[in-house]
């Protein structure tokens, strides 16, 4: 018996414990710190209230603030961090009080229980770190600003993926697959998979490839960039993604075919089939992809699994086409993609006018 066997599995258990401890107390302090702002941004709003409603008399007070914590406490406490954490206390007050109200703690909202307050519900409000919430204050809609928080802490996204995705628009591109009862459960629950269209986002933004959109490149030049980045492809793919193969071989009538990238999503518990196409979206590669499909529903899915689900990510799709080509139940859709961040304005104002629309025929009908 290797001597060296047990104290190594003591020594794993061990350094477990260590790190767990360590990532409690990083937690506890983030939490601790997000709320000491919260509580700073409150007094500022209040003191500013007392005092005179100008712009002016607010801004002087916040530097004069400044200076006196920086030579108190040190570096940390700019004018530019009071007008955030000013800004956090505004935009989180509601989202507060409604915590207050929910837990029946209606009592929490005077001085005197603020403790309670930081106890009892701080945890339950704030569950990103302080650097998380600086991006977060700079997304001026409710809705988009509340999904990206429960996305953030569902999938434990870092700074800079939480930031890729805001400037990637990916609330608007979810929003705009999805009637509005979808969306407004985006805002309020975060992106809920359980049907095939809910991973589908249009477009699909590949900044992150390095590809230059106006220069000529092969499928291949494109598969091998999503290759290279694929963890950062995972991430714009959304949810549940599993990569397993690229070029996935299988044969029939001794014939040989290849499916460009094979996924499996585990929360729906299907294969998801890729097909890259660079070129304007046919109705050819549309029967080619419903071959693919077909072949693995028949021969290579097990009976617990759930159909296959086939995305040909184009340059061009044809929504037109796809309808007309394919049954409705093939499971298959079409996807464009962009080499560039999307126009993230454009895509708002397409949001909040598909939104109008709706209102409008529930409205009439």
């Amino acid at each position: 018996m290797n001597p060296l066997s047990p104290q190594t599995e003591l020594f794993d258990n061990i350094a477990h414990l260590i790190e767990q401890a360590r990532q409690r107390v990083r937690t506890a302090v983030n939490t601790a710190m997000v709320y000491t702002y919260y509580e700073i941004g409150r007094h500022i709003v209040e003191h500013e209230q007392k005092g005179e409603h100008r712009a002016e008399y607010g801004k002087a007070v916040l530097k004069a603030l400044s200076a006196r914590l920086t030579e108190r406490f040190g570096d940390g406490w700019s004018y530019a961090q009071l007008k955030n954490i000013r800004q956090f206390y505004l935009l989180y007050e509601e989202k507060a009080n409604q915590c207050l109200s929910f837990s029946g703690e209606e009592s929490l909202k005077k001085a005197n229980h603020r403790l309670a307050f930081s106890q009892r519900i701080s945890n339950k409000l704030f569950t990103l770190s302080w650097t998380h919430y600086l991006v977060l204050i700079r997304v001026k809609d409710a809705a988009a600003r509340n999904f990206y928080e429960i996305e953030c802490a569902e999938q434990n996204w870092s700074v800079r993926q939480l930031q890729r995705q805001v400037n990637s628009s990916l609330y608007e591109r979810l929003a705009l697959s999805r009637n509005k009862d979808e969306v407004l459960r985006l805002a309020h629950e975060g992106q809920n998979i359980t049907k095939p269209a809910d991973i589908i986002k249009d477009p699909i933004t590949l900044e992150f490839l390095g590809l230059k959109p106006d220069e000529s490149y092969t499928e291949s030049r494109l598969e091998n960039a999503i290759i290279t980045r694929m963890r950062d492809f995972l991430l714009e793919m959304g949810k549940g993604f599993l990569f397993e193969a690229r070029q996935k071989r299988f044969s029939f009538n001794e014939e040989h075919f290849y499916v460009d990238l094979v996924f499996y999503n585990r929360l729906l518990q299907c294969y998801c089939l890729i097909d890259l196409k660079t070129d304007k979206l046919t109705h050819q590669d549309l029967g080619q992809m419903q071959m693919y499909v077909n072949y693995f529903d028949r021969y290579v899915r097990q009976p617990f699994e759930k159909p296959t689900i086939g995305i040909l990510l184009c340059k061009e799709k044809n929504d037109a086409l796809v309808e007309l080509t394919l049954p409705d139940e093939a499971n298959i859709y079409a996807s464009s993609y962009e080499l560039y961040l999307p126009d993230k304005a454009l895509l708002q104002a397409k949001v909040r006018e598909w939104i109008a629309d709706f209102e409008a025929n529930e409205t009439n009908s």
